[in-house]
């Protein structure tokens, strides 16, 4: 099992809320039915429910389904609410999240593209 996701080459955000008493069957159903991504590619995906307080983390590592379900003893995570929307997330904006704050940081400094004097 990949003990360092750091190197995964996606990672998605299902925003809005999931039904949390879904499996791994059930979760890997959701992002190829309605989604259109293939639960097997070299990806993280994120889901939480009502409560913003808790979250589940599906991934392939190339012989099986890892799922994390984890609930925080305090504070809310700050989960987009667009329903139906899958947001691919870059590693900043994923620790951004898992510490309580937006993806969305305006005041961060953007990279900037090379050549541009």
């Amino acid at each position: 099992m990949r003990q360092d996701y750091t190197s995964v080459q996606n990672i998605y955000i299902i925003c809005g809320k999931t039904d949390m008493r879904k499996g791994i069957d059930g979760l890997a159903a959701l992002i190829q039915d309605s989604f259109e991504l293939d639960p097997y590619s070299d990806s993280i995906f994120l889901f939480a429910g009502w409560k913003k307080d808790r979250y589940k983390c599906l991934y392939f590592d190339g012989d099986g389904f890892a799922m994390l379900y984890k609930r925080l003893d305090s504070g809310k995570l700050q989960w987009p609410r667009d329903e139906q929307e899958v947001k691919n997330l870059t590693q900043q904006e994923l620790r951004w999240l898992l510490e309580g704050l937006s993806i969305q940081q305006p005041k961060a400094i953007q990279p900037s593209p090379q050549g541009t004097f």
